[in-house]
């Protein structure tokens, strides 16, 4: 039984990341670009554990656990800010959000 080759886990971990960091920089919703952040952190997650299964050590399988724990205490964090800051200026649109002061 032949396995998937390296480059196209490679590949998607890139178009992953890639899509992700398009939608951090066109888009202008910040629940949009809350979700772009995690779309990155999951393509440096494959690529991570490509590398890993590539070598054949679980040095970043490992790393790419500690990732996951990034990426879940930054979408609390990060949606526990949303509400505040929606509850403030009422928008999420970074464009119209011009100064946090009350």
């Amino acid at each position: 039984m032949m396995g998937v080759e390296l480059s196209y886990y490679l590949l998607l971990a890139f178009v992953l990341f890639a899509l992700g960091l398009v939608g951090v920089m066109i888009r202008r919703n910040l629940i949009i670009m809350l979700m772009s952040v995690e779309l990155m952190l999951n393509g440096a997650n494959l690529a991570l554990v490509a590398y890993s299964r590539a070598r054949g050590d679980m040095d970043g399988q490992v790393l790419a656990f500690f990732v996951m724990g990034l990426a879940a205490a930054e979408a609390a964090v990060g949606l526990a800010l949303l509400i505040g800051v929606y509850r403030h200026v009422k928008t999420l649109d970074v464009d119209k959000m011009t100064t946090l002061k009350g």
